[in-house]
Parts: structure tokens; C-alpha cells; sequence
């Protein structure tokens, strides 16, 4: 029997406001820093429409194979949250989708992220991508 999908919740507090946060999903010279960027793969394209119904295709060459991760803008509300639908062709063909709350607090804002319809097989990868990627964003938009 199919496991059902799941939700994946990941939450950090980052020292920078909340625009700068935000603004670091969006930018692609930003983001292409830190988001779906692994140590040891290369960057290759950051394409970027940050509008609702806009798109996004992201690829990491990863020891000589592209991974290519892309979606569509679902909400935007700068400074405050984000929500996209979401692929990975190459893991799954499952289309999912990522909301992100951005909430200011003292030193800095909380980031809740929450990935629903996430294949109950690859959760664990998908927490751990998450929690990498916002140490990431942490350090790419510290003051």
C-alpha cells in the first residue's frame, strides 16, 4: 500500500530583518547562493519571475549530473511570506507545494517553513535539504 504524503516543518530564527530574508528568495543572485545549492555542486542556472503565477527553475550540477528543481509563485507578500508549488523531476514527479513565514522578533525574524505532499518515502531528505538551505539563507543574509 502508497503511503500518503506528508508535511515537512522546518523552523529557524535568523538575525536580519524581514525584507532581507524575503528578498533572498527572490533575487537570483541571492538565492542562487544558498537556495537548492549543495557544497559540493555548482550553480549552474537561477531563473527567477517573482510574481504570482511567475516561475522559478533552479539547476545544480551535482558530480556531473543536473538537478533540476522548479515552481510557481502561489503568494507572494513581501517581507512576510512566500508560497510556491514545487518539482523535482528527477526525485519525483509528485508536484508539492512550500510556504514560508517570515515573522519579525527580537535580533532578527522566525522562519517556519512548511512543505506539504511530500512523498512519506523521501520526508527525512526533504527535512534535512530544508534545514541545510535555511543555515544557508542564515548565513547569506546575516548583517
Amino acid at each position: 500500500m502508497k503511503k500518503k504524503p506528508v508535511l515537512v516543518t522546518v523552523s529557524t530564527v535568523i538575525e536580519a530583518p524581514p525584507r532581507r530574508i524575503y528578498d533572498a528568495w527572490l533575487i537570483p543572485q541571492n538565492a542562487s547562493k544558498w537556495l537548492f545549492a549543495t557544497p559540493t555542486g555548482e550553480m549552474v542556472r537561477a531563473d527567477i519571475e517573482p510574481r504570482v503565477g511567475g516561475t522559478f527553475t533552479f539547476t545544480d550540477r551535482r558530480d556531473g549530473e543536473d538537478v533540476v528543481h522548479t515552481g510557481r509563485y502561489l503568494e507572494l507578500v513581501p517581507g512576510k511570506r512566500l508560497m510556491f508549488a514545487f518539482k523535482v523531476p528527477k526525485y519525483s514527479k509528485a508536484e508539492t507545494t512550500v510556504r514560508v513565514e517570515i515573522t519579525p522578533q527580537s535580533g532578527g525574524c522566525r522562519v517556519v517553513l512548511n512543505h506539504q505532499g511530500v512523498p512519506a518515502d523521501q520526508a527525512e531528505a526533504a527535512r534535512e535539504g530544508w534545514v541545510k538551505m535555511l543555515e544557508a539563507l542564515a548565513r547569506e543574509t546575516k548583517a
